[in-house]
């Protein structure tokens, strides 16, 4: 997805050193591969091992030149070191869900296919969809619903998982939610699409590592490096948004405040001040590319203080 746009954005040269902090499938690994030959190097993170040994074997023509890691790219400021990693010429992070995830069944990823509720990216790790909605109090819900999914009946929705539960199925929930709220609001969309993205979000907790992967992703870059970063969903594309606006700040003061006190300086420049969108030819083509939104910084040199600029 937008795989143009982000070899456009990171510009892979022979001899560079990239990461993919989500490599999926492997489409975008390959295109960075391919643009860094014949010596270029790419390290791939997934935290779902099915994935990652997917993308290996779509990627194995590329040999050493491609290291995977099972795991999370929020840890990367520790692993990618240890990897020969340690500062690198750009980094893509594409967040969410792929729609590998999405078609298996047994995933519990998709309210259309009925498979066990769980969510999980990586299947040995943490509590389950199913753990959430059949443990937590109604208020923990509502909480959970509207944090993470916008759902504005966030509240009504909790009640009714309260009430009917336990929940064995991604079918039995989402049946639940069509029947009881039916299908007002966004035409097409299903009404428990918001709940199962909260609860995908919460199982997985991604908004957590997205903070994480943003901040130990600028420590990898060399000056002159790109981060781009592919966000699906309000709540991403705005952590991603106020992120990169705050590292492109030299000071973070109130506007009220008439000399800098906090020191801060600029660690990216914006590449781009609008999120770049898919083109009419690709949503055609695939049309979940119709949320995507891709987002590109470039690590700036070290620079002299605040007070010291003035």
């Amino acid at each position: 997805m937008l795989l143009r746009e982000v070899v456009a954005a990171l510009d892979p040269q022979p001899g560079g050193r990239f990461i993919d902090g989500t490599v999926g499938a492997g489409g975008h690994a390959a295109a960075l591969l391919a643009g860094g030959a014949p010596d270029g190097r790419l390290l791939g993170f997934d935290r779902d091992p099915a994935a990652l040994a997917f993308a290996a074997r779509r990627l194995a023509p590329f040999g050493q030149r491609f290291t995977p890691v099972q795991g999370s790219y929020g840890d990367m400021a520790v692993v990618a070191p240890a990897h020969g990693f340690a500062a690198v010429d750009g980094i893509l992070l594409d967040l969410g869900l792929s729609s590998r995830q999405l078609e298996d069944a047994e995933r519990g990823f998709s309210f259309l296919k009925e498979g066990p509720l769980d969510m999980r990216f990586d299947p040995r790790q943490g509590a389950t969809a199913a753990d959430l909605v059949n443990n937590l109090s109604a208020e923990e819900l509502t909480d959970l619903f509207r944090r993470y999914g916008e759902e504005a009946q966030s509240r009504r929705i909790a009640r009714l998982v309260v009430t009917h539960r336990p929940f064995g199925t991604t079918t039995e929930l989402a049946g639940l939610i069509e029947r009881e709220i039916g299908r007002r609001g966004r035409p097409g969309r299903h009404p428990a699409t918001k709940v199962f993205q909260a609860l995908r979000i919460a199982v997985n907790e991604e908004l957590v590592e997205v903070e994480r992967g943003l901040q130990a992703a600028i420590g990898l870059l060399r000056p002159g490096g790109r981060l781009a970063v592919i966000s699906f969903h309000s709540l991403e594309d705005r952590l991603v948004k106020q992120f990169f606006r705050a590292a492109a700040r030299d000071c973070v003061c109130p506007p009220a405040q008439a000399v800098c006190t906090c020191g801060a300086r600029a660690t990216v420049q914006l590449v781009a001040r609008k999120a770049i969108q898919a083109t009419a030819e690709e949503i055609a083509a695939n049309p979940r590319s119709r949320s995507a939104r891709l987002r590109v910084a470039a690590r700036l040199k070290e620079a002299s203080s605040v007070e010291d600029s003035r």
